[in-house]
C-alpha cells in the first residue's frame, strides 16, 4: 500500500512539473527514426530531427521496393549541407563496393551500407558529432538518387 501510495505522489509530482516519467525504452525511441526509401526514388521523411538529449542516434533504413541494389540500391548517408556534393563525387567514384562512399571519408558523420527490395540495415552515431551552427543533410549516395532522395537533419 505504501508503495503505491509513493508511486502515485510520484506520478503526481512530475504531472504538476510538467515533466514525464521516462523509461530508458522511451527514451531510446526519441533517439532513433525508421525511414523507408522505395523504387520511385523516395524517402519516406524530409527531415530527421536529433535530439540534443541523446548521446546517441540510430537511423534505420528499409526498403520497400522490389528491386535490387545494383539496379535501385539505397542507402542513408549524413553529413554537413557543404560537404554534401564532395561526399557525392567521391562515392561515385569509389563504387558500389564502397557503398558509394569514399572509405573512411572524415565528410560522413553516419551511413549505412547500400540495400535493395525488401532489405533493412541500421546504423548508429555519436550525436557528439553534430552542433547546432552547422547545417546537416541526409541523402542517397547511389549515383543520381540524391536529387530527389535527400532532407534535413536538425539538433533540436
Amino acid at each position: 500500500m505504501a508503495h503505491k501510495i509513493l508511486m502515485s505522489m510520484l506520478a503526481v509530482t512530475a504531472f504538476i512539473a510538467g515533466g514525464l516519467i521516462v523509461t530508458p525504452q522511451a527514451q531510446a525511441a526519441d533517439c532513433e527514426v525508421a525511414i523507408d526509401a522505395t523504387d520511385a526514388m523516395t524517402f519516406s521523411t524530409k527531415t530527421i530531427e536529433v535530439k540534443k538529449s541523446c548521446k546517441e542516434f540510430t537511423i534505420k533504413l528499409s526498403h520497400s521496393g522490389k528491386l535490387a541494389k545494383n539496379i535501385m540500391g539505397h542507402n542513408v548517408v549524413v553529413a554537413k549541407a557543404a560537404d554534401q556534393a564532395g561526399v557525392l563525387e567521391d562515392g561515385s567514384a569509389a563504387g558500389a563496393d564502397n557503398n558509394y562512399l569514399k572509405p573512411s571519408d572524415a565528410r560522413v558523420i553516419a551511413s549505412t551500407k547500400i540495400i535493395g527490395g525488401g532489405e533493412s540495415t541500421t546504423t548508429k552515431f555519436a550525436t557528439s558529432k553534430l552542433n547546432a551552427q552547422d547545417s546537416y543533410v541526409f541523402f542517397c549516395a547511389f549515383p543520381g538518387h540524391a536529387m530527389m532522395m535527400k532532407g534535413l537533419v536538425k539538433l533540436i
